[in-house]
């Protein structure tokens, strides 16, 4: 039987306090480090659903673990160790209340803005006539507030500066970044026969430097496309066929529920459970170009905790 990690209640040495997010688990070690637990928790719509995926977590952490290394050429990050296929040991930095949102092509929430009649995008003006999935003529940011609780909310490069969320020099560097960022992610992912359609990146400082944190090029955080048939399917107005968390939305969506005041979660049965645990399976060999090697489910709290704490021991 396949387990799924929900929910963790360490207690490390130097523990100060633990944050629960959506999906990972966050310990902060003597203000300094952070044991960032990748579970199998799912979200959509901002909401974490109620059952977890099995391996889910293992897939994120080992996919961010990657790009993280094939990008810190462009900029420091915040990763120090992966101790557990589940869990990253990192800086701790003071994280920027922004998520820079990147999209190199009119898909999602995007597109159902645009659709709706929307012509601007966080400060960021669109073109007439632009179809579903149609790749912009460059990348466009469109930056969202980063909620505590609820609803992240789009924001505009202006109101952010503005609001002194960002100062503008701090911003100026974070845009540059993320240009940066998701064109070595885009190459990265043309390697494998996919296209990176959209991201979001994650910032803080630390002693006055800025660190990307958090996870990057996930199919939690990033959207893919197959490369091979995407004009074909784009010049017919078919769905495009995509590696991203965007199937587990739609059929949310196809079964009532999106994340609004009243509506029910869908029943999620351990069979539906098992086929969203095989797409990510499926997701992690096709971005990182690798046969996925299941970890151990039996004993996950026990192995997690025995191998960060001989990490920490370690040090």
């Amino acid at each position: 039987m396949k387990k799924a990690l929900v929910r963790t209640d360490f207690n490390f040495p130097g523990q100060k306090s633990v944050y629960h997010g959506k999906v990972r688990d966050v310990y902060n070690l003597n203000d300094d480090l952070l044991v960032m637990v990748a579970t199998d928790r799912i979200s959509a719509f901002d909401v974490v659903l109620p059952e977890g995926i099995p391996y889910k977590g293992q897939v994120l952490n080992q996919i961010a673990s990657k790009f993280l290394d094939a990008t810190q050429d462009i900029v420091p990050n915040w990763k120090q160790a992966t101790p557990d296929p589940m869990v990253t040991v990192g800086l701790m930095c003071e994280g920027f209340r922004v998520e820079m949102v990147i999209r190199g092509y009119l898909t999602g929430s995007a597109w159902r803005e645009y659709k709706a009649g929307a012509r601007t995008l966080c400060g960021v003006a669109l073109p007439e006539g632009m179809k579903e999935n149609q790749k912009f003529p460059t990348p466009i940011i469109t930056p969202t507030t980063k909620a505590d609780e609820g609803h992240d909310e789009n924001i505009s490069r202006e109101e952010i500066i503005e609001q002194g969320l960002v100062s503008k020099e701090d911003y100026e560097m974070l845009e540059k970044y993320t240009m940066a960022l998701f064109l070595r992610g885009t190459e990265m992912a043309a390697e494998k026969g996919l296209i990176l359609v959209d991201t979001k990146y994650e910032f803080g400082k630390k002693d006055g430097k800025i660190y990307l944190i958090d996870e990057i090029h996930t199919p939690d955080s990033s959207r893919y496309f197959y490369a091979e048939g995407y004009e074909e399917r784009f010049e017919k107005g078919e769905e495009q066929k995509q590696l991203s968390k965007e199937f587990v939305r739609q059929w949310l969506i196809a079964n009532g529920f999106q994340g609004k005041t009243g509506q029910q979660v869908p029943l999620m049965t351990p069979e539906y459970c098992d086929s969203v645990s095989e797409r990510y399976i499926e997701l992690y060999e096709n971005i990182v170009g690798e046969k996925f090697q299941k970890a151990d489910t039996d004993n996950l709290v026990s192995r997690i905790e025995k191998n960060v704490m001989s990490y920490l021991q370690s040090k």
